[in-house]
């Protein structure tokens, strides 16, 4: 082998692939092997960076990886300049997926996936769960369920734990939550995250929360929604709003429809509710406009963030961001990666593979191939790209 040299921030494999010290591929080498030592013969970051430029190729079933990557074998081994001129038989890939610890390697990847925030970036938590419904396995009622730390926008997700079969997104959330550095954050969920205690938690981190308000806090839900009835009645009768409250209106039209959302929100509460750190309420109101007809939903919510932190129209915009979720991840996994028509049940293959679809979907949003799956088949016609992206910061 020709010698190489290296800079500063720089590595090299046995074999002779260099990689950056804050690239992926380091991260995946930190990985502890759970094989038994003897009959290895590919180390684990090399089978874990051949599932993913499966993954990043198209490929989602453990199958179609394996066969993707025997099929590109004598171009794999020049690329990732493999000892053995052979690519690892497809058992290989399902021992390991069966048997990587999750836990570690979803903290891994999360510190990864952080390490990926542009220094000075304001940090936006949308808090998730989503079910994995492939991959059930024998005896249980439902397949494993993950929340998840998301960034609209960018992609990634800070830290994912899986919710115990005997619990619910609450018990898991502050687990979650302690894994980030929640300075300056701000944490974003829905109804079932609207608790008073990690509503503490955060604030005492460092951030702030926005939740929205349902049945299950009865008594806070009331006592918005009545703050907010005599104020909508006098904007219908044209009469101004009260100095104690701002709205914002904004109006959206794309994919047939139009839609507007009017936001109000008042601090006049926050000595009346019994919640930490409370800075506003809010009323949010969505109005559709489509071929069929015309749908209403009136939401309630609250927020640690005082007025000159987030202004009516600002508070709308992170609301709105918050479904993000839905389109940017659970979306993306479900019907571009397949996640759910996925059957791989055997000891930890589902948790892992889902780890792996966060993984790609961060890769493509963070290096602006903003379309996924038109992204996947360039890093099927070229798999020196997506490696690229595995070894370079």
């Amino acid at each position: 082998m020709d010698s190489i040299i290296l800079r500063e921030n720089e590595s090299i494999t046995a074999g002779g692939l260099v990689f950056d010290l804050d690239s992926l591929y380091a991260y995946l080498e930190r990985l502890p092997d759970p094989r038994q030592p003897k009959g290895v013969r590919y180390p684990l970051a090399v089978i874990l960076v051949l599932i993913l430029l499966a993954k990043l190729g198209g490929q989602d079933q453990p199958r179609g990886i394996a066969e993707w990557v025997a099929h590109r074998q004598a171009a794999l081994v020049r690329l990732l300049k493999l000892e053995r001129e052979r690519v690892p038989h497809y058992c290989t890939y399902l021992r390991v997926l069966k048997q990587l610890d999750p836990h570690f390697f979803e903290q891994l990847m999360g510190q990864y996936q952080r390490s990926q925030i542009p220094p000075g970036r304001e940090v936006v938590i949308s808090l998730d769960g989503k079910t994995l419904r492939g991959p059930i396995p024998a005896g249980e009622m439902r397949g494993v369920h993950l929340l998840a730390a998301y960034l609209p926008g960018s992609g990634l997700v800070l830290m994912q734990v899986q919710v115990g079969t005997h619990e619910n997104e609450i018990g898991a959330a502050p687990s979650l939550l302690r894994h980030l550095d929640l300075e300056g954050a701000i944490v974003i969920g829905d109804a079932l995250h609207t608790q008073r205690e990690i509503s503490r938690e955060i604030v005492q981190a460092g951030g702030d929360f926005i939740w929205t308000v349902k049945g299950n806090q009865a008594r806070t839900q009331w006592a918005i929604q009545k703050l907010f009835v005599h104020e909508v009645a006098n904007l219908k009768r044209g009469v101004p709003l009260s100095p104690d409250f701002q709205r914002v209106s904004h109006t959206s039209k794309g994919h047939g429809r139009l839609e507007k959302r009017t936001l109000m929100v008042s601090p006049l509460l926050n000595d009346y509710l019994d919640w930490p750190h409370m800075a506003q309420v809010y009323r949010l109101e969505r109005e559709v406009w489509h071929p069929q007809g015309m749908t209403r939903q009136v939401v309630y919510g609250l927020t640690s963030l005082p007025p000159p932190k987030a202004s009516p129209k600002r508070l709308l915009q992170l609301v709105r961001g918050y479904w993000a979720i839905e389109n940017g991840l659970h979306y993306r996994r479900d019907v571009t990666l397949h996640e759910d028509a996925t059957r791989a049940s055997v000891g930890h293959t589902g948790h892992n593979l889902a780890i792996f679809n966060n993984l790609v979907i961060a890769l493509c949003l963070s290096n602006d191939y903003r379309h996924v799956a038109q992204a996947r088949r360039l890093f099927d016609a070229k798999p020196e790209i997506a490696l690229e992206l595995i070894t370079r910061a």
